[in-house]
């Protein structure tokens, strides 16, 4: 199939991009890296009369640090993340991630705020965002929004930008010291979507676990954390009775459906072993393993 009929615009700032929109409302879709807009365009899932592609926005393209918080704007691509000294010496979390997004022609064009902005509960970002209480930033004709990553992710394919607004930044706290974090995820080929993924930023003093988040992929109808998993951890010296322990908890409390990747119970027995292996690597990361 081909896409439906639209109006094209391809603004050269902001404002304009902002401007577009609010005057086409409710018709007009953002145009990012389109790797998910463009194939449901394709399929007819997605129907828009107008499409704003706001690819020359280079203002939105970068990743850097500020104020403690690693900032990336909207349309950097998934590449620059994966090629970023920066990230790889620091933001150890979001370097595995950011290796592991569908393919490398993908990672070329697909950006992080796209991604976010799409709320698939099967994509990377979401998972890894949780993990580290991000803040997603959002600009409309208000001015700017900060909107906490636990209250963005409302439902399936759903979040809480306003339609009149756009998603700039993604702004991430800087691990503090003896912090560690990690994504491991098992998928039946490349690029495909992941089976269970897990998400794991955690501080540790000496053996004992004194801060953890945990974000779960592809196993909910909307991006989720496993805070039954962190509650098992947090406080707590950690054993390999500690580690099954929140393993078994983010299996119980994740809520997966059956399709041709496995069953529920095969998934939900992999995200406890994944959980384990993903706390165990993050774990290793904060004590400078």
């Amino acid at each position: 199939m081909i896409p439906g009929e639209f109006d094209y615009y391809s603004p050269t700032t902001l404002d304009e991009a902002l401007s577009l929109l609010q005057e086409h409302g409710d018709d007009a879709k953002i145009l990012a890296g389109g790797q998910s807009l463009i194939p449901a365009m394709r399929y007819r899932l997605a129907v828009p009369e107008v499409l704003i592609d706001i690819n020359n926005l280079t203002e939105l393209e970068y990743v850097r640090e500020d104020n403690g918080h690693l900032t990336i704007g909207a349309m950097t691509r998934e590449s620059d993340l994966e090629e970023s000294t920066l990230v790889k010496e620091k933001y150890h979390l979001l370097a595995d991630t950011a290796e592991v997004i569908a393919d490398p022609l993908v990672r070329n064009m697909a950006t992080v705020g796209g991604n976010l902005a799409h709320s698939d509960p099967a994509n990377d970002h979401p998972a890894t965002m949780l993990a580290y209480n991000a803040k997603i930033i959002a600009l409309g004709p208000a001015g700017t929004r900060v909107i906490p990553i636990d209250d963005f992710f409302t439902g399936l394919f759903e979040n809480a930008l306003e339609e009149n607004e756009i998603l700039t930044q993604i702004r991430l706290p800087r691990p503090g010291p003896n912090s560690g974090g990690a994504y491991i995820k098992v998928e039946r080929k490349v690029g495909d979507y992941a089976i269970s993924a897990i998400a794991v930023q955690l501080t540790m003093d000496g053996d004992t676990c004194t801060a953890a988040r945990i974000g779960l992929t592809n196993l909910s109808p909307t991006p989720m954390r496993a805070k039954n998993a962190e509650q098992a951890l947090i406080g707590q010296v950690i054993t390999p009775d500690v580690l099954e322990a929140a393993g078994q908890a983010a299996a119980a409390e994740c809520n997966p459906s059956a399709d041709l990747r496995g069953s529920v119970d095969y998934k939900r027995d992999l995200t406890r072993v994944l959980t384990k292996r993903a706390l165990t690597k993050a774990i290793e990361r904060a004590k400078g393993a």
